[in-house]
């Protein structure tokens, strides 16, 4: 794929960067098992990681990932999820944060035997999967936590809940949907074209 024209770069993270200095003060790495100590998000934006084929069907990997000064402003992705995610994560921000009621946000795997999962979390580790994640709305940020069942919730990190941010995140979630399924259907075209035609 990399040596076809048909294809086109699509950098998510220049298109997608909302800064969050001017938001309330939000925070990640904040579960007790966190690889980092916390550290406040100064930015977010969406990163394309990977392209390719899984289970005989085009599939892509992306990631959220923030910046913060105490970083140097170095890019740390926080989660890691495939095409399925980002519609359904948006909804449920929105639905959280303009309901003032936390949401339970579920996340199907293929099969019960599939080694591919469709979300992770970097913030405990490096990708650990996800089956459910709590969306809580507080007075100026929601808090985003891995649901552990009986365990209780671990806290990954925090999104403000202003109405710009809100707008803002509706439309890097809009802009990146997009270019990830325009992806996807130019991977699938290119498949069909290089299929090789069998004689019946």
């Amino acid at each position: 794929m990399a040596d076809s024209p048909a294809i086109t770069d699509r950098t998510l993270e220049a298109t997608t960067n909302i800064s969050l200095k001017r938001e309330p003060a939000c925070f990640a790495f904040l579960s007790p098992r966190s690889i980092s100590p916390p550290m406040p998000i100064d930015s977010i934006n969406l990163d394309l990681a990977s392209a390719d084929y899984f289970g005989g069907r085009a599939s892509l990997w992306a990631a959220l990932e923030m910046r913060s000064s105490v970083s140097d402003e170095r890019p740390t992705a926080i989660l890691g999820f495939d095409e399925t995610f980002l519609r359904p994560f948006a909804r449920a921000l929105i639905e959280a944060a303009t309901t003032r009621a936390a949401y339970r946000m579920s996340i199907l795997q293929e099969a019960r035997n599939s080694e591919r999962y469709r979300v992770v979390e970097y913030v405990t580790g490096p990708g650990k999967p996800l089956q459910e994640l709590m969306l809580q709305p507080f007075d100026n940020v929601v808090l985003i936590s891995a649901a552990k069942g009986k365990d209780g919730d671990e806290t990954l990190f925090q999104l403000p809940r202003t109405d710009s941010s809100l707008r803002a995140f509706a439309k890097m979630a809009y802009v990146a949907d997009q270019a990830l399924h325009d992806l996807l259907d130019d991977m699938e075209r290119l498949a069909k074209k290089h299929k090789p035609v069998t004689n019946a």
